[in-house]
């Protein structure tokens, strides 16, 4: 992995100086522009190359298949395309019910994010990846809002000569994944561009999907020291909603539905296109500037499954939910080096997101499931501005102390277009600001073995989702909701064995605890309206290790978290809608739901370049909460999967073919939960034994 690639990261991103490889050898990074190895920074990152990847068969379709071995970080597949992944980082983001809260997405610099920290990842390919970076602890502050942890997804960008790749992937339950991809570079410009179909039946009942996916990337240096970038992606995903299950459900039929779902005909569409652009370049021997601009749109319908009589509240927003959204951006930075000793990064991130929301009636007349009578029409627009300040020093060959500022402002508005009889007008506006410094240090204590300890302090602003209704069913947005503040602690070891052992190795391993103030929950859900509130104070604290080990082709990484996340103070929810008194009390030592206490992954390879290949995987994790009572969990469960594969070349022609078989045991058990789900749909479960097959050709022209 060269140096250029870490600097395109340290610069979309701002790493504040802190990059751990999770696989061998080692590699360089730069943070601040300035090169040094993983094993000398203080925080702890994974980092997961894209021909890792997609290796081991993997049907290349959603992030989780290859996440599984960052410690800390819980990415679970839902089998729901109309849902996007659950993701959370060291148990931020567990609460979320639609898409990811609480971690920081990127995608080749661009924020999959938006300013008011909720995020998407339906429309990032993974056969375009070519590198994946995962910041957890109390670094991940530095990226503003919602920074419980920061995912990082740079596609690959174009370089040698001309080649061609065709892919198919098929496998149970009628998956069928073509893609095509196309690379090279001509003179000073180098081209990406792939796309690929994705189609599935699902192993639940009304759990079809597709999705089309279009990527492009454009890298330009056209002189030394200045270099271009230029990205381009389109997702389009039409995917059937199965809803979760009841416990009785889960027990009884896992691959079937709620009757709801089909009543209502429950699903939803997506399309969302995206452009950005980078230019990097030098102003002398120390110094250098980064300017980049994004811009981009995502429309959705989804068709919930809401009760006819819910609907009758005057104040309620109907069962069909219509968003169009526009997004934009900029990041401008300059970069300082005073030798060797000192690095400076100072810059300035805007960004900027217009909604125009609707929801309608889910019936006509008897017809269920049809677009019915408008029920909201409102405006929304959000915007940040986060100036920030990050500095690296280098008092001696042994030590390093790396620190950082950034202020982060978030402004949330309102215009409501739909005021009718006792519906009043939601209209509203509100700010939110808070300043996150960040410091840490690292010692030497061998050449083999380091030490480093950091603090920062987070900011998590609520969504424009959970501002939209006061518990109380009162008009207007739920001011009284506040943002979350987290105290973020953690100390680690860097270990690595020496350049002639036999077997070469890296191991990490971090102690860590965040405690947090006005944590967002639930305060209601009923009737398909979703209200919140602060809970007092939360603690978080857990261990997390990691090991990559390599001889020859041989390759095993493993990863181990513990985490214990609970509620420090007591509070209180309501059963039903509206709520002027909550009655529900959620007593203090509860755990927080959706986390696992326990999470452990083991992979083990057999990677020539050519020739047999083949490995297995096992997964173990420990039950699950699935509300703040914590009435129920969803069990604990152990799975295995074995995959093989060959690879040869022929003249110009690199083929491949390989298959592998996930849950290799036909064990049943629950791949996520929606949180304080309201009608005790709480479990998503996970598909029995399946089998994937996928074959690969390259041409080289």
């Amino acid at each position: 992995m060269s140096s250029t690639s870490f600097e395109r990261i340290a610069w979309a991103l701002a790493l504040p100086a802190s990059v751990v490889a999770q696989v061998l050898p080692p590699v360089t990074v730069t943070a601040t522009r300035t090169a040094a190895n993983p094993f000398d920074v203080p925080a702890s990152v994974s980092v997961i190359d894209g021909d890792d990847a997609r290796s081991a068969a993997r049907p290349e379709i959603n992030l989780s298949e290859s996440l599984a071995t960052v410690p800390g970080l819980a990415v679970r597949d839902r089998q729901n395309y109309a849902q996007d992944l659950q993701l959370s980082i060291r148990g931020f983001g567990a609460r979320s019910t639609f898409g990811v809260r609480g971690v920081r997405l990127y995608v080749d610099g661009i924020p999959a994010t938006m300013p008011d920290g909720q995020g998407q990842l339906s429309h990032i390919d993974p056969s375009s990846v070519g590198q994946l970076d995962v910041l957890r602890g109390p670094f991940s502050v530095l990226y503003g809002n919602s920074s419980g942890g920061v995912v990082q997804v740079t596609t690959q960008p174009g370089q040698g000569e001309p080649r061609a790749t065709a892919t198919y992937v098929g496998g149970s339950f009628g998956l069928s994944r073509p893609g095509l991809r196309v690379s090279g570079a001509s003179g000073d410009i180098g081209y990406v561009f792939s796309a690929s179909h994705m189609s599935l039946d699902g192993w639940r009942a009304h759990s079809a999907v597709t999705r089309d996916v279009g990527n492009a990337r454009l890298d330009w240096k056209p002189a030394e020291g200045r270099s271009w970038t230029f990205v381009a992606n389109a997702v389009d995903v039409k995917a059937d909603d199965p809803l979760g299950l009841t416990r009785a459900q889960f027990e009884a039929a896992p691959r079937g539905v709620d009757p709801s779902a089909l009543a209502f005909d429950t699903r939803k569409t997506v399309r969302q296109q995206q452009a950005g652009g980078t230019h990097e370049a030098k102003l002398g021997a120390a110094d250098a500037v980064r300017i980049a601009a994004w811009i981009g749109e995502r429309h959705t319908v989804q068709y919930q499954a809401i009760p006819v009589a819910a609907q009758g509240n005057a104040l309620h927003p109907g069962g069909v939910i219509g968003l169009q959204r526009e997004y934009a951006g900029t990041d401008l930075r300059w970069t300082h080096a005073h030798g060797t000793a000192l690095q400076l990064v100072a810059g300035l991130s805007y960004e900027t997101l217009r909604e125009h929301r609707q929801g309608w009636q889910n019936f006509a007349g008897t017809a269920l499931g049809v677009q019915g009578a408008l029920r909201r029409d409102e405006d929304n627009r959000v915007t940040s501005i986060d100036p920030y300040l990050q500095g690296v020093w280098k008092p001696s060959d042994r030590w390093s102390v790396t620190a950082g500022v950034r202020r982060s402002s978030v402004r949330f508005g309102s215009r409501d277009h739909y005021v009718a009889g006792t519906n009043g007008d939601d209209s509203g506006s509100l700010r939110y600001g808070a300043t996150l410094p960040a410091f840490a240090a690292l010692f030497a204590v061998s050449p083999r073995l380091h030490a480093y300890a950091a603090f920062g302090r987070g900011f998590e602003t609520p969504t424009a989702n959970e501002l939209a209704y006061r518990p109380s069913g009162a008009a207007g947005l739920n001011f009284a909701l506040k943002p979350s503040h987290s105290d973020n602690l953690e100390a680690g070891l860097k270990g690595r064995s020496g350049a002639e052992a036999l077997w070469n190795f890296e191991w990490n391993a971090a102690v860590f605890e965040t405690r947090t103030r006005d944590e967002i929950v639930t305060q209601t859900n009923s009737g398909g309206r979703s209200t919140f509130q602060n809970a007092g104070a939360t603690r978080r604290r857990g261990v997390e290790l990691g090991a990559a080990i390599r001889s020859g082709d041989w390759k095993l990484q493993i990863a181990q978290t513990w985490l214990d996340a609970r509620y420090r103070d007591a509070f209180a929810t309501c059963v039903a809608a509206p709520c002027t008194t909550p009655t529900l009390v959620i007593p203090a030592g509860n755990r927080i739901p959706g986390i696992a206490r326990s999470f452990t992954a083991v992979e083990a390879a057999w990677q020539p370049a050519f020739g047999w290949r083949g490995g297995a995987e096992v997964r173990r994790s420990s039950r699950v909460w699935v509300n703040d009572a914590n009435s129920d969990a969803a069990p604990a469960f152990t799975t295995a999967a074995l995959h093989a594969g060959y690879r040869m070349r022929a003249g110009r022609w690199t083929l491949e073919a390989g298959a592998r078989v996930d849950n290799l045991f036909d064990r049943r058990y629950a791949g996520s939960v929606i949180v304080n789900e309201g009608n005790g749909r709480f479990y998503e479960p996970a598909p029995g034994r399946s089998y994937t097959a996928k074959a690969g050709a390259t041409y080289a022209f």
